[in-house]
């Protein structure tokens, strides 16, 4: 069933001590100052290291002294071009060391103002910057599953022009891109959110260049991190090509990472010693649907399993054999809505039973294994305001329990597995929007608050919410997981990932090297500190996070 192998050997230098903890890596291969003439020596910002020929870049942050520093067991011997990021300014010259074994490399690098300013916000930094009310900006956080806000704020469309605009977008499918648009079969999207289209087109029109050549409002940029934030090691491994969206990155009991691509019908798996990607062609049940998986999940066998979107079906990898197996969507409640893109699948040795969603009506099933047989749950709903329970995401205790994430509201629904009995907790938070999380090992429930920019946890036995609030603005959380120590969230308008200590509370963002828009996040506990895995979803690239402290 292999369809492609698609080899992405990185060098040696980069296959060594992949989790080795960061703390140990003391001798150093490459190092340097960064400074500008308006700043002097300046803190926080990324520096990145490529060796020639290579599919894997390793990034490092400058202390307050302006100093970066690459240990040795993270760059062999080699050419390696140097790059950076701090928004607002460009190296002043093409940058590049060689690196020779049990020798430190040196190389300084100058920055200057950058002349292009606009090329360089992230969507948080756009949001930040344009005039408006916090619910017309939230509208805009629609559009960053498939694109990001400066195609927007760069266009000339006119107020009649952006309704046209929304109308062909909603019969996109949400896995499309600039370039590579997939259209949904006789159905379309809600993408309005219920709001009134003439006052959000008009300011819409407002804030692009539909009626002036710049701006009419001042760029601003998030300040660079300081102090903790800057106590990292980033390690990015690029994909195949430039199509694939890596939405859910985990790894196995082996570490081996494991990728679903949200465009494409392909399972990925990478050895992150090596950066060798090989790819699986996943099984169509719906000729002519859109391709793509969202949900990627691990069983206790290490079975790999997906929620494959409009061909409204799961499947599942065994690993060993290469075999897959399909239970698609019955035929009697089929449609071209029809939405598999979630499941949960972890606990389902204690009864037998797969949860699953259909988008299409918020619909709830289970699925038993040993006969294939579905049963419709229906659309559960809010015993006190009778609204429907708009999940996105859906997570399994170990009883099998299931906990729904309400995208539409501020609710967290238990389903119990046995009574089938609905439970209802809220988040202090009103309208906070839980997307994704994770049922830890003591049973609480980590979660997203995408509109709240927090990460939430309930605590099941005491019914109580507690929230960790981001420290970036229009941080949009889309997913959580806690290890034992730290909880990790990222975001798909943020170029930062986020790191909450459980026990102190103290919350620390990280920054990225990339425009990074990311959807699962995967806590790697074998390490200490824990390792953080994410797929930049529109940079083709899988993201490792080490935390130095």
């Amino acid at each position: 069933m292999l369809s492609r192998q698609l080899l992405l050997a990185a060098t040696a230098g980069f296959a060594v001590l992949v989790f080795q903890p960061a703390r140990a890596q003391t001798q150093a291969a490459l190092t340097g100052t960064v400074s500008s003439a308006e700043e002097g020596k300046m803190e926080g910002v990324v520096v990145s290291a490529k060796k020639d020929g290579s599919t894997i870049t390793v990034s490092v942050v400058t202390n307050a002294q302006g100093q970066y520093s690459f240990p040795a067991a993270r760059l062999g011997a080699g050419h390696y071009s140097i790059s950076m990021k701090a928004n607002g300014y460009d190296l002043a010259g093409a940058a590049a060391a060689d690196v020779a074994a049990g020798k430190t490399a040196a190389a300084d690098l100058k920055l200057v103002k950058t002349k292009n300013l606009t090329a360089q916000l992230s969507n948080a930094e756009w949001l930040e910057s344009m005039p408006g009310t916090k619910e017309q900006k939230q509208f805009l956080l629609n559009c960053t599953s498939c694109h990001t806000l400066e195609r927007i704020v760069k266009s000339t469309h006119d107020s009649e022009e952006f309704a046209q605009v929304i109308k062909r977008m909603s019969g996109y499918y949400p896995g499309s891109t600039p370039t590579h648009p997939q259209r949904l079969v006789n159905f379309t999207r809600d993408r309005d959110r219920g709001g009134d289209m003439k006052k959000i087109t008009d300011w819409m029109a407002s804030i692009n260049l539909s009626e002036q050549t710049n701006w009419n409002y001042q760029l601003k940029t998030m300040p660079r991190p300081t102090g903790k934030s800057t106590h990292v090691i980033i390690t990015e491994y690029d994909l195949p090509e430039d199509r694939v969206q890596p939405h859910d990155v985990i790894l196995d009991s082996k570490g081996t990472v494991w990728y679903s691509d949200f465009g494409q019908m392909h399972l990925g798996k990478m050895d992150p010693k090596t950066g060798k990607v090989v790819e699986y062609a996943v099984p169509a049940s719906k000729k002519d649907y859109p391709t793509g998986s969202l949900n990627l999940e691990i069983d206790k066998q290490d079975n790999l399993w997906l929620g494959v979107m409009y061909q409204a079906e799961i499947v599942k990898f065994d690993p060993k054999t290469e075999k897959w197996q399909s239970w698609p969507i019955p035929k009697e409640w089929d449609s071209n809505g029809a939405q598999f893109g979630h499941l949960a699948v972890y606990n389902s040795d204690v009864d037998g039973k797969v949860w699953i969603k259909n988008s299409d009506g918020t619909l709830i099933y289970r699925m038993d294994l040993a006969s294939g047989k579905f049963e419709n749950l229906g659309a559960p709903n809010d015993p006190v305001t009778g609204k429907k329970i708009g999940t996105y995401g859906l997570h399994s205790d170990a009883q099998n329990n299931i906990y729904l994430l309400d995208f539409g509201s501020n609710d967290i629904a238990k389903i119990d597995a046995k009574s089938k009995a609905l439970t209802i907790y809220k988040t202090p938070t009103p309208n906070s929007h839980p997307r994704r999380g994770r049922v830890d090992a003591e049973g609480r429930v980590w979660f997203a608050e995408y509109l709240g920019d927090a990460i939430g946890v309930l605590d099941p036995k005491s019914g109580e919410i507690k929230e960790y609030k981001s420290p970036t603005p229009w941080s949009s959380p889309y997913d959580a997981m806690a290890g034992k120590n730290d909880a990790w969230t990222g975001s798909m308008s943020t170029d930062r990932v986020t790191r909450v200590d459980i026990k102190s509370g103290q919350v620390t963002d990280y920054p990225l090297p990339h425009r990074t828009n990311i959807r699962r996040v995967f806590v790697d506990d074998r390490t200490s500190p824990a390792t953080l895995w994410v797929g930049n979803n529109h940079g083709a690239a899988i993201v490792k996070v080490e935390p130095l402290d």
